[in-house]
């Protein structure tokens, strides 16, 4: 059985490390290359970096923080936030990060995941799915950080990117996302069930017993927190060592 993976999460703004609740209320915590490097000293299994600007002017900025990024810290770097074209997939790659994550351009364009999977591997390309909970029970996704309901199911979108090649799955949680009442376990398993690829479970994590009780209750492969770590309520060797004396496998 495969090791489960812990991964701090970064949202980087015009090159800072900023933090929010349901994707408002932004401050700035820090600086990323410093921020990373503490956690790859506290043996976090990967990074993630989203760049939250998301525009055209910003791009220049979040992937000089990547370069610098991947010469101080030697664990994998999963890096998206505007990931439009191709281009952006090369130009992160060449920056240094190891996995593009891909999200609004792969729900308005499914083929941005094939053709990224078709000509830089299925592990490099991580469809990002942010959703909600609907009234009648299902889940659907949205992108600009929740605003766009884009009226798809989430659990077929799930199946959809790991046939167009993803070879990975970041779910957030928009009900849970900052709150800290822990990950949304029913949506995990909802989209668990039906995919065979990784999941990432994103959004909610508010203690230390939320991270193995993701990992005891649902199939994901690895749990990602922001606030928890960036505030320096838990640390990475915290959660691992709770999660193994719990029986889990961790890296």
């Amino acid at each position: 059985m495969l090791a489960k993976r812990i991964v701090p999460c970064l949202d980087v703004r015009e090159g800072k490390v900023v933090k929010g609740i349901n994707f408002v209320g932004i401050k700035e915590v820090g600086d990323p290359v410093k921020c990373a490097a503490e956690y790859d000293r506290q043996g976090a299994d990967e990074i993630v970096f989203l760049d939250i600007t998301a525009s055209h002017e910003g791009r220049g900025t979040m992937l000089d923080v990547v370069r610098r990024t991947a010469q101080e810290v030697f664990v994998p770097l999963t890096v998206g936030g505007g990931i439009r074209t191709i281009d952006d997939f090369r130009d992160t790659l060449r920056a240094g990060a190891d996995k593009v994550s891909v999200n609004s351009a792969a729900v308005r364009n499914p083929r941005l995941i094939k053709e990224a999977a078709d000509i830089f591997g299925c592990q490099c390309v991580v469809a990002a799915i942010d959703a909600k909970k609907c009234d009648d029970g299902h889940y659907t996704v949205v992108i600009n950080g929740g605003r766009i309901d884009m009226q798809i199911d989430a659990v077929e979108w799930a199946k959809k990117v790991e046939q167009l090649g993803a070879g990975e799955i970041l779910l957030t949680s928009m009900d849970t996302d900052g709150v800290k009442g822990g990950f949304d376990i029913d949506m995990l398993n909802a989209i668990c069930s039906v995919v065979k690829i990784p999941v990432i479970a994103s959004g909610g994590a508010g203690k230390l017993t939320d991270f193995s009780e993701a990992f005891l209750k649902t199939n994901c492969s690895a749990a990602l927190a922001a606030s928890l770590f960036h505030f320096k309520e838990l640390t990475v060797g915290q959660v691992k060592e709770d999660c193994r004396s719990k029986g889990i496998n961790v890296r």
